[in-house]
C-alpha cells in the first residue's frame, strides 16, 4: 500500500537499505536523480518491478516533478 513519507523518514529507510525508485521518463533520470535511485518509468513498473525489485526490503518509489 502506498504511504507517503517525510525526508527524515526516507533518511531512516535509506540508512535500513530500502530500494529507492525513480519513475520518471529515462532521459530526466539522467539529467537528475537522488544518489542509489535505481529508474524504471512510471508505465514499465508493473511490468518490470517484479524481476527487477527487491522482495525483503522497502522499496521507495518517487517521482521528482519541478511544476
Amino acid at each position: 500500500m502506498p504511504t507517503p513519507i517525510g525526508r527524515a523518514k526516507l533518511q531512516d529507510l535509506l540508512e535500513a537499505d530500502a530500494q529507492l525508485v525513480e519513475v520518471l521518463p529515462q532521459a530526466e533520470y539522467r539529467a537528475e536523480h537522488l544518489p542509489a535511485a535505481i529508474n524504471i518509468p512510471l508505465g514499465e513498473l508493473a511490468r518490470r518491478a517484479p524481476g527487477e525489485l527487491a522482495r525483503v526490503e522497502p522499496i521507495v518509489v518517487y517521482c521528482h516533478d519541478a511544476l
